[in-house]
């Protein structure tokens, strides 16, 4: 297991995070099918980290009620139906090594749905995405996640042609809402769960 995943974790958990670590993919997809009941609906927020895990194809399959606007014809429609479901399942830009989660969103409904209004939220991070502190994690935004994001959307915006930020004020921004989690949120059951492999972006 590598050593950063085993000091976010610990940094995680004394901050109120529930963590697991996992050694690959599919020991973090095997937990997740045990662990959620086919009662429970699950959201799922835009993440490349899920969309190669084929955890929504999976959840589908084994009968629960799901919504993710990437798989959807009316996107607007099933973001509104994601705010309401039991089970919220995502992805988190940077995990620092001093227990801290970093989100940057376009819209806002994934960072929205990471902190309130879910009864179970989980955090899918690989080692990719484990920084150093904030700074770190911000820079890992900004010159990785961003760009190759806004390359896979073909946005626009300066980042997608130089692979690195320039604070554009683009129509097509994709980075407008930040987040950071320093503690787990009162009344929060927020489950992070880290790989040992390189997840998304």
């Amino acid at each position: 297991m590598d050593n950063n995943i085993l000091k976010a974790k610990a940094s995680l958990e004394k901050n109120g995070f529930k963590v697991e670590a996992f050694n690959n993919v599919k020991e973090v997809k095997d937990f997740l099918l045990e662990e959620i009941s086919k009662s429970k609906s699950i959201a799922f927020g835009g993440s490349m980290t899920l969309f190669d895990m084929d955890l929504y194809e999976e959840f589908k399959e084994k009968g629960n009620e799901t919504y993710w606007h990437w798989m959807a014809e009316n996107k607007g429609e099933e973001l509104k139906k994601a705010m309401d479901t039991d089970i919220y399942i995502s992805s988190t830009n940077a995990v620092t090594l001093d227990g801290k989660l970093v989100s940057m969103d376009g819209v806002g409904n994934r960072v929205a749905s990471l902190i309130y209004g879910h009864e179970k939220v989980y955090i899918i991070a690989g080692r990719n995405k484990i920084s150093k502190d904030y700074e770190d994690g911000k820079r890992r935004i900004e010159n990785i996640a961003a760009p190759k994001n806004a390359q896979r959307l073909d946005t626009k915006t300066p980042c997608k042609t130089t692979g690195k930020c320039s604070d554009c004020n683009t129509v097509e921004r994709i980075c407008r809402v930040e987040i950071i989690l320093h503690r787990n949120p009162t009344g929060a059951n927020i489950n992070v769960l880290l790989v040992d492999e390189d997840l998304g972006y």
